[in-house]
């Protein structure tokens, strides 16, 4: 499954954005197991995170719990 694709219309994803969308789309997940996981810094893993939402890719659902936006927003500039 290589949706990967399906979210990269504008932005540059580097290999730790498109390794974090591919653990989340396994399932929901907090930046402390991504970063154990992916062999980041947590820091790292939520600067990565929150560049990710900006985006419209990832979502927080509460309590530092992310996943993958229902649809990614493309921004409609």
């Amino acid at each position: 499954m290589d949706s990967t694709n399906l979210v990269m219309g504008n932005i540059d994803l580097n290999d730790a954005d498109k390794e974090i969308i591919s653990a989340l789309q396994e399932g929901r997940n907090v930046p402390a197991n991504l970063a154990e996981e992916l062999g980041y810094s947590r820091q790292y893993i939520q600067n990565r995170l929150k560049r990710l939402r900006e985006h419209g890719i990832v979502q927080n659902i509460g309590r530092g719990v992310y996943e993958i936006a229902e649809e990614p927003d493309n921004g409609s500039q």
